[in-house]
C-alpha cells in the first residue's frame, strides 16, 4: 500500500490545494499537515518569479529528499508544480540571455520535479510579460515550448500550459492552435476555469474542445472582463465570482473527467483557513448537485 493518500479506487477526483492558499510563514511540515487535515490529496508547489521561490530550483539533494520524506511521513505528496518563474524569464524574450535563463529554469524544474516525484509541471502561457509582444515573441515562445517538451520527454514528466489571465493564451481554443506546433504527448493543457470565464469564453465548450488534452484543472473564481472593467482574476473566495461551477461540473461528468483538480486561492489574511473551508463546502454542494462528487471525506 502506498504511503501517500492517493487511492486509485476512490470514486472522486483527487483534489489538491495551491501552495499559496496556505500562509507563506508556515513550515513545510505545517503546510502538509494543514492540507491533509482539510481533506486534500496533495499540494501544488509554487515556483514563481520571486527570489525566495526560485531558490528552490537550486535545492541540494539533501533538501529535496528531506521534503520528500516529510511528504511520505504526512502521507500527502507534492503532485504538481506551478512554474510561473517564466513570467520574469520568458521564452519569447528578445534578449537571448533571458531565453537562456528560461531554459535553465526549465531544466532545473524538471530535475526538482523528478526527484520530488512531481508528475505535472504547469507552465505559464505567456510569450512575454514585461516587454512588448509581437509575432517574433510568439514564434520564440513556440520554439521554447518545443524545446521544453523534448526535455520533459526525457524524464517522463508532463508539461501542461495554464490558460492564463492575459489575452495571449486565455482560451483552450488558442491552446489547441499551440498544440499543433508542439506535437508531444508530454505537452498538454492545464485550464483555469476562472481565467476562461473571466475572458467571457464559453467555458464548457472550451473544456469539451480540449477534452483529450486536459491533464489537470484549476478551480478558481473570477469576475468577468467588461467594458471599462478589466475583471478580477485572483483573491476571490470560490462563490464570490461569476464562474458557473454547476455547468462546469456537469460538463466534466459528461466528459467522464477523472484527472486531478486543484483549488487555486491565496492566503491574504488570517481568514485563510475559513476561506478554504467555505470554498470546499460550496464546491462539495455544487458537485453533489451536478452528480460530480468531490470532497467526500470532508
Amino acid at each position: 500500500m502506498s504511503t501517500f493518500a492517493i487511492d486509485p479506487t476512490l470514486q472522486t477526483n483527487h483534489i489538491g490545494i495551491y501552495e499559496k492558499a496556505l500562509p507563506n510563514e508556515l513550515s513545510w511540515q505545517q503546510k502538509l499537515q494543514e492540507a491533509k487535515s482539510l481533506g486534500f490529496n496533495f499540494i501544488e508547489i509554487s515556483i514563481d518569479e520571486s527570489d525566495e521561490r526560485r531558490a528552490r530550483l537550486d535545492w541540494s539533494d539533501d533538501e529535496i529528499y528531506a521534503l520528500k520524506r516529510l511528504c511520505e511521513q504526512n502521507q500527502i505528496p507534492l503532485h504538481s508544480m506551478c512554474l510561473s518563474a517564466h513570467r520574469k524569464y520568458p521564452f519569447g524574450s528578445a534578449d537571448e540571455t533571458v531565453r537562456n535563463q528560461a531554459k535553465d529554469i526549465m531544466n532545473k524544474a524538471l530535475r526538482l520535479a523528478y526527484k520530488l516525484g512531481i508528475r505535472v509541471i504547469q507552465l505559464a502561457g505567456y510569450d512575454v510579460y514585461y516587454e512588448p509582444a509581437n509575432n517574433k515573441t510568439h514564434q520564440r515562445f513556440i520554439e521554447g515550448m518545443q524545446w521544453s517538451a523534448k526535455q520533459a520527454e526525457k524524464v517522463g514528466i508532463m508539461l501542461a500550459v495554464e490558460i492564463m489571465d492575459t489575452n495571449y493564451l486565455n482560451s483552450l481554443s488558442k491552446f489547441e492552435i499551440l498544440k499543433r506546433e508542439v506535437n508531444s504527448p508530454y505537452f498538454m493543457a492545464y485550464p483555469d476555469v476562472g481565467n476562461i470565464t473571466g475572458w467571457n469564453y464559453d467555458t464548457c465548450t472550451e473544456l469539451l474542445l480540449s477534452r483529450d488534452h486536459i491533464v489537470q484543472i484549476h478551480l478558481k473564481d473570477t469576475l468577468k472582463v467588461k467594458k471599462n472593467y478589466s475583471g478580477q482574476f485572483r483573491d476571490l473566495v470560490i462563490g464570490e465570482g461569476e464562474v458557473d461551477f454547476l455547468a462546469i461540473f456537469k460538463t466534466l461528468k459528461m466528459m467522464n473527467y477523472s484527472a486531478p483538480l486543484v483549488i487555486e486561492m491565496w492566503a491574504k489574511d488570517d481568514k485563510w483557513k475559513e476561506n478554504i473551508i467555505t470554498a470546499q463546502n460550496r464546491l462539495k454542494a455544487i458537485g453533489e448537485q451536478a452528480g460530480f462528487p468531490i470532497f467526500n471525506s470532508i
